[in-house]
């Protein structure tokens, strides 16, 4: 499969892959920054490199079932975007993280917004996002890109702490 590229006006985003191990494992080690991400922070450098193993290889399937984007600004890795598709490949899950030296600046609203038109591109008739209540950043981001709250009755346990939380839809 050709590599996906999205461009904005600010950013690119491209396959992450592991040459992005260093920049990756920053933010995804980071208990700041990952404090209402479900699966983080990575305890070990090894769990990021095994995310990053998994994601090289969905990148060389003909037709990938998630796509896993580094956001670069200024040639910098500064965050990752995703997007999970379903089994019947008509509805997606999209999902983001930022190092937070690069918070409260709009890049994850760009980057989201972009492979929320790749989603459409393939065909996409839904697309659906969650976050923990407590996450008013990711809550805006959704209403920026045109979502609308669907679920404000799910609740989270986070595997690595146990701790619960509302979970939004």
């Amino acid at each position: 499969m050709e590599p996906v590229i999205l461009k904005t006006p600010r950013l690119t985003l491209r396959p992450l892959g592991l040459e992005d191990l260093k920049t990756v494992h920053a933010y995804a080690s980071n208990r700041e920054n990952t404090r209402y991400m479900y699966h983080l922070p990575n305890d070990t450098l090894e769990e990021t490199t095994a995310f990053l193993q998994s994601v090289s290889a969905e990148w060389r399937k003909a037709q990938p079932d998630f796509y896993e984007f580094a956001i670069v600004c200024q040639q910098q890795q500064i965050g990752a975007v995703s997007l999970y598709l379903d089994d019947s490949r008509t509805e997606g899950e999209l999902g983001w993280i930022l190092h937070h030296a690069w918070w409260g600046n709009g890049y994850a609203t760009e980057a989201a917004t972009a492979v929320r038109d790749f989603g459409r591109q393939l065909g996409l008739k839904c697309l659906i996002a969650h976050c923990d209540c407590r996450n008013h950043p990711s809550q805006r981001v959704m209403e920026k890109l045109g979502m609308t709250l669907t679920s404000d009755s799910g609740t989270r346990i986070y595997p690595k702490t146990a701790e619960t939380a509302k979970e939004l839809m």
